[in-house]
């Protein structure tokens, strides 16, 4: 293996790694991170891409970030770089889960640890409205956009619709409708 092979893989793992050490949240949490990261910082991936890997992390099964990380990595250097980049990914999460369970008790009933986490709690929210609306201007772009933006988040939010079918249903039907808009055109090109 070259050196420059072995240092992007080792780029890609603390990348990741610091990632998956200072964000607290879950995925969502993390694109604010991604996003500095692997579209500003390290100019990686682009922006539409890095919502792209998050949207496929979502629909596969298992963990956003790991499946984003894993994607990412593989974009940068295959299957090596999936798997340095999910190493990354986990490795802070099993370290701290190992300290957390060797002294569970003692942490559940710290008046402290609970206010810290429910701080916490409260930036983490504020990251994810700022990321919401960071995304939603540089994504909802046309008035479809705006539909299916509104129409997913009321199935999400009122009837509990899994992400994951929604997601497919709104590629479906935008397939479904660029098809028929590209046949209207043609149409009107006769």
């Amino acid at each position: 293996m070259s050196k420059n092979r072995m240092k992007m893989l080792m780029e890609l793992y603390w990348a990741f790694l610091r990632i998956g050490g200072l964000t607290f949240g879950g995925g969502l949490a993390m694109l604010p991170m991604l996003e500095y990261e692997l579209v500003n910082k390290k100019k990686w991936i682009e922006e539409s891409e890095l919502l792209d890997c998050y949207a496929i992390g979502q629909c596969t099964p298992g963990i956003i970030a790991v499946n984003t990380a894993t994607f990412v990595g593989y974009k940068k250097e295959k299957i090596l770089g999936g798997i340095f980049s999910t190493l990354g990914m986990v490795t802070p999460s099993l370290i701290i889960i190992t300290i957390i369970s060797m002294f569970l008790r003692e942490f559940m009933d710290n008046v402290w640890l609970q206010h810290a986490l429910m701080g916490i709690r409260g930036v983490v929210c504020a990251l994810m409205i700022n990321t919401v609306i960071n995304l939603g201007k540089k994504s909802l772009l046309n008035m479809r956009a705006w539909i299916f933006a509104i129409v997913v988040f009321l199935f999400a939010y009122l009837l509990g619709v899994p992400t994951v079918f929604l997601v497919i249903a709104a590629a479906v039907t935008s397939i479904v409708l660029d098809k028929m808009e590209s046949r209207k055109g043609g149409e009107h090109g006769r």
